[in-house]
């Protein structure tokens, strides 16, 4: 599980938590965050705090949230699961807690549920540049689709959020309508409800809409 959990764990790429140089909340608690003033064209429009709007850098970590994943923890003391979106922590005042696992727990397994979701789901990574490491945006979908009628949807987005961000809003907006443009169109437009972009992040705010409303229909096609 040592990759596996790495990826889930990794640090964020935010440039300023990177520079030493830089005064950053999530390295050096209480020095301020260097972003919100600063470049912030790669940072977080949901889920920031006005210490800290670092995103999360895990693309597995978006997929699996979508999926309902479960995290199995061990110490010494036994075993926990723990839903894989209770496994991040929100900056709000305390940036430098980034998880919730304990001191000496160590990640042993990840679950994913059967579900019909899985079986028809997929991940779209959208980068300023194919050889850039970490997303813009991204959107991980999962669709039921029955009777010519969505049954149930997962999706989950990256890129935008200071962990990976389920949505909800969109999942309900899909739930028993048809599978089609107009209907991805509407819910993927409440994929940025409650988004606070930055000065350089603005563009974000569309460009989450348009990459959820393209892998709704990428998924939705597939056989």
């Amino acid at each position: 599980m040592a990759s596996i959990g790495g990826n889930l764990l990794q640090r964020t790429g935010c440039l300023y938590f990177r520079d030493v140089s830089a005064v950053c909340n999530r390295r050096t608690p209480g020095t301020g965050c260097s972003a919100i003033e600063g470049r912030n064209r790669t940072h977080a429009i949901l889920g920031g705090s006005q210490h800290c709007v670092a995103t999360h850098p895990s693309d597995l970590a978006v997929a699996l949230v979508a999926l309902d994943a479960v995290v199995v923890a061990r110490d010494t003391s036994g075993e926990r699961r723990i839903p894989l979106p209770d496994l991040f922590r929100q900056p709000g005042d305390t940036p430098e807690h980034e998880h919730n696992l304990r001191p000496g727990e160590l990640i042993v397994a990840i679950e994913v549920p059967v579900g019909p979701e899985a079986r028809r789901s997929g991940y779209l990574k959208v980068r300023e540049r194919a050889s850039y490491e970490f997303a813009l945006a991204s959107a991980a979908v999962g669709l039921d689709i029955g009777g010519g009628t969505i049954r149930s949807a997962r999706v989950a987005v990256g890129g935008v959020g200071t962990v990976p961000w389920r949505l909800p809003a969109v999942e309900g907006a899909l739930r028993g309508r048809p599978p089609d443009a107009d209907v991805f169109r509407g819910a993927a437009a409440l994929a940025a409800d409650g988004a606070k972009p930055l000065r350089e992040n603005v563009f974000k705010v569309e460009l989450l809409k348009r990459t959820v409303e393209r892998q709704l229909a990428t998924v939705a096609a597939m056989p």
